[in-house]
């Protein structure tokens, strides 16, 4: 069981906000998540990983196919309180779900 989470490259954020918008990701796709998956997931460690997503429209299809999956899923829009334009979307985070279905989605996207 793992967790994917994606991070757009093609926006200008800084290191604190990439880290802010990925935790964002992440906590909504757990709350997503059945009891039992998240159970499995955090017995084996809450594994996650980073891959950057190469604009909007990477996330958007990725959540869309996520959701034909059955997998929880978050996609982020930012506020825009601080660095970018309110509604920004900024990360994506798929999971916790079975290594092998988060693999079939993100196996070719390059680590962060």
């Amino acid at each position: 069981m793992k967790q994917a989470i994606l991070i757009r490259t093609d926006v200008r954020m800084s290191v604190g906000k990439k880290t802010v918008q990925a935790c964002h990701a992440s906590v909504g796709a757990v709350l997503n998540a059945d009891k039992k998956s998240l159970w499995v997931w955090e017995e084996g460690g809450s594994k996650k990983i980073m891959l950057e997503a190469r604009g909007e429209n990477v996330l958007k299809d990725l959540q869309a196919k996520a959701r034909k999956m059955g997998l929880p899923c978050f996609l982020v829009a930012d506020a825009g309180l601080t660095e970018l334009e309110p509604g920004t979307t900024t990360a994506l985070a798929i999971g916790p779900g079975d290594d092998k279905k988060i693999d079939k989605l993100t196996g070719s996207i390059k680590l962060l």
